[in-house]
């Protein structure tokens, strides 16, 4: 397994910037994840590591090589592709066998490296078979075992669940998962599925543009976005205007059409003062009554403990089962999202008082 080392990487397409000065350097062994909507620049990043596209500007090593201008062939990755590129004449064996025979390994070493692989992927079985007699999940299986044979320092992965239903796909989030544990390779993985990165990443970044906006581990980037954009794109939010109206310490008290609230989680480079965006997820805000009346009937405020209060009218309900999706009116045009688990059984057009905690009001970069 390898480190890999990107510095200043740029890739143009005629008029049109593709990634723009990408500085990366990923741990060895890490499961790292290239996360963002399409046209933001991951698959040509992607692409740029595997050796497939050569970058306009910038350095890309793996471990201590160079290996910018080199050929995918001499890069020791194993790429695994969206359509997963299996070729249909041959049997499951001879498509993971492929890249080996490429490689001129002698056969019996050839034989080893396959039933390794197979047995990795739990696909021993199906070795006879063909690719239009496999499952989908299947067919996945082999284009990682094809990949991981010749045992590559970078395994690469470009949206591989793309074309799997949910049930299977998330049965491959845990096989992906136990593989990479299992041979501590340096993996890079491609999506725009943000449960599949939130699920999986030891650490990512989250691309808009042919930039990198913020990188992090899944929880501190769900938890602390640094923008608008990595808030509203990394699951459901409630974004907010706000004005910056005192602090004390590290809480800083503001001022919203949904009352006073508080915060203790900050992005960097908010200002002191002024005008900002806030995020709350909508699992955050815990509802602590409903149906009965309070005064003001509408907005919040910032309790001694620094929880805060915002008051509300249930506008409707969808349940889910397990949870409830809540939107909750507050004053004339703010309308939140609310998640509950186990929910509670409440009429349109009730009075509703909510609580946030102040670690959960984040200020916004952006």
């Amino acid at each position: 397994m390898s480190s890999v080392h990107l510095e200043s990487v740029r890739k143009v397409f005629g008029s049109t910037v593709a990634v723009d000065g990408v500085d990366l350097d990923i741990a060895s062994g890490d499961l790292f994840f290239l996360l963002g909507p399409s046209g933001c620049g991951k698959t040509t990043l992607l692409r740029m590591i595997a050796g497939f596209a050569t970058p306009s500007g910038g350095s890309i090593r793996i471990g201590d090589r160079d290996v910018t201008r080199l050929p995918a062939e001499k890069r020791d990755t194993g790429m695994v592709f969206q359509s997963y590129a299996l070729w249909p004449h041959m049997s499951v064996r001879e498509n993971v066998a492929f890249g080996l025979k490429v490689r001129k390994l002698e056969r019996e070493r050839i034989d080893e490296e396959v039933d390794r692989a197979l047995a990795l992927v739990r696909m021993e079985e199906y070795h006879a078979r063909k690719p239009n007699e496999l499952s989908g999940g299947q067919q996945q299986r082999v284009a990682l075992a094809r990949a991981l044979a010749f045992k590559p320092s970078v395994l690469l992965l470009d949206e591989p669940l793309s074309n799997l239903d949910a049930k299977l796909r998330i049965e491959m989030r845990s096989e992906i998962r136990r593989i990479v544990d299992e041979l501590g390779v340096t993996t890079i993985y491609v999506t725009h599925d943000q449960k599949e990165a939130l699920s999986l990443a030891d650490d990512m970044v989250v691309m808009r543009d042919g930039h990198v906006v913020q990188r992090g581990a899944p929880r501190q980037l769900y938890s602390r976005p640094n923008s608008r954009f990595t808030a509203d794109f990394l699951g459901e939010t409630n974004l907010i205007s706000a004005e910056i109206s005192g602090s004390d310490g590290p809480a800083v008290t503001l001022s919203t059409v949904a009352g006073m609230l508080t915060s203790t989680a900050t992005a960097e480079s908010v200002p002191d003062k002024g005008n900002v965006t806030i995020s709350i997820r909508p699992e955050s805000l815990k509802v602590l009554s409903a149906g009965v009346a309070s005064e003001p009937s509408a907005g919040g405020s910032a309790t001694g403990g620094r929880t805060s209060v915002i008051e509300g009218k249930l506008l409707d309900t969808m349940f889910l089962g397990e949870m409830a999706q809540y939107r909750v009116g507050v004053g004339e045009d703010l309308v939140l999202k609310v998640f509950e688990l186990n929910p509670r059984e409440m009429a349109p057009g009730s009075d509703i008082r909510l609580g946030v905690e102040s670690e959960d009001v984040v200020l916004l970069r952006d």
